[in-house]
């Protein structure tokens, strides 16, 4: 059985700057740095930053297939999707004073999280949910109209 005390997944955010990077999510979404290896030219070759149990992994673009959306016309192959326990909406303050770019101002959802969505600045999408309310799936069709199940 897989241990639980750490998250199964990570993910690893490629970034042009890595250390501007570490610094601005630290100051705009409160994430800790709790891992850095440097090598011998003072290069940053790993960091892994800390949100409550959740471990995201910043990465410079060290080959062809690892671009920050800053090298790619801001095109996304993913979206990063974080759930906090505290007020959304005073997250979405800081990391608007911080300079993130609000694509969706806070709002309720039909499945329960009221949710924010905001640009990084090298062109990452990043999405902030608080769970408000937990929903099942009857109550979650009603408030949306769409079919939802629990596997195909």
């Amino acid at each position: 059985m897989a241990d639980t005390s750490s998250p199964v997944f990570r993910s690893a955010v490629i970034y042009r700057d890595s250390r501007a990077a570490m610094a601005w999510l630290e100051q705009a979404f409160g994430f800790e740095t709790s891992l850095v290896v440097i090598d011998d030219k003072d290069a940053l070759v790993h960091v892994e930053m800390r949100f409550g149990s959740g471990i995201v992994m910043i990465a410079h673009e060290w080959s062809e297939i690892t671009r920050s959306p800053q090298s790619l016309a801001s095109c996304n192959t993913q979206q990063l999707h974080v759930h906090i326990d505290g007020d959304v909406v005073a997250h979405c303050a800081r990391a608007r004073a911080a300079g993130a770019k609000i694509i969706q101002e806070p709002a309720d959802q039909f499945y329960g999280d009221r949710t924010y969505r905001c640009i990084d600045p090298e062109g990452h999408v990043w999405t902030f949910a608080q769970r408000i309310k937990t929903m099942t799936l009857p109550e979650m069709e009603e408030a949306s109209g769409l079919k939802l199940r629990d596997r195909l």
